[in-house]
């Protein structure tokens, strides 16, 4: 399933979805490395659900880039944690992404925009450092599920986006098929989802979850907004494609 480059995005999206539908999210990794192979990148938040993910991306490709975002707001236990999980896995080429100098600079000098503008605060720390760190790439993983609702439901294992393909291996999956494979491995939880975040972001916007609650009721509580804008698509015309954690 060499990558042809006289496909279209679309057209090849559309044939691995329908082949990757239904497998293993090893087997749509494996699928993935072997159809990009160098060009393909994994973004993870290294948060509450990431450790599997990278787990089987470990287990796949261990030099595999995977791109973090580090948006200068994280919780310190997400910093420790994305250290500590790289290395227990043996992931080799984690890339630590940072908003620019210049767009802090003139964007959010006093790091107090998330007080007034949240989406500009995630387009300046999340959304322009992916998209800088994307563009050496055509195709790139994440780890958003079907189980999280909303737009998710619909969510595809293999799409199109903005000229790129992108897998979501673990659609498919839900808490319950998480737990056990993070059981059976012995992956370490986010030390937060112990004191009752299901769903990790930036400090300022995330909150615990109430029992009962979605799993990303703690994301910007108590305003409009569900998404960061890295799965929101920018390109006329395109459907948007939202998810869960990275």
């Amino acid at each position: 399933m060499a990558y042809d480059s006289v496909d279209h995005e679309g057209a090849l999206a559309l044939r691995l979805d329908a082949e990757l539908r239904r497998a293993h999210p090893r087997t749509i990794l494996e699928a993935a490395v072997e159809s990009f192979g160098d060009k393909l990148a994994l973004v993870s938040s290294f948060g509450a659900e990431s450790a599997v993910l990278l787990d089987i991306a470990a287990k796949v490709k261990p030099d595999i880039p995977v791109l973090f975002l580090d948006t200068g707001m994280l919780f310190g236990q997400t910093l420790d944690y994305r250290k500590q999980l790289a290395e227990r896995l043996g992931l080799t080429n984690v890339r630590d992404l940072r908003p620019q100098y210049h767009d802090l600079a003139t964007g959010d000098p006093q790091a107090k925009l998330w007080q007034t503008d949240t989406d500009a605060c995630c387009h300046i720390r999340k959304v322009l450092p992916l998209d800088r760190a994307l563009a050496e790439f055509d195709a790139w993983i994440t780890g958003r599920k079907r189980f999280h609702g909303g737009d998710r439901l619909n969510l595809p294992v293999v799409e199109q986006a903005d000229g790129q393909v992108k897998f979501n291996p673990l659609a498919n999956w839900d808490k319950a098929d998480l737990d056990a494979y993070a059981a059976e491995h012995d992956l370490p939880a986010h030390p937060l989802v112990a004191q009752g975040f299901p769903s990790i972001g930036c400090w300022p916007c995330t909150q615990p979850a109430e029992d009962g609650e979605d799993v990303r009721a703690g994301r910007w509580k108590g305003m409009d907004k569900t998404e960061c804008g890295i799965h929101v698509a920018r390109a006329p015309g395109t459907p948007n494609n939202v998810g869960g954690d990275i």
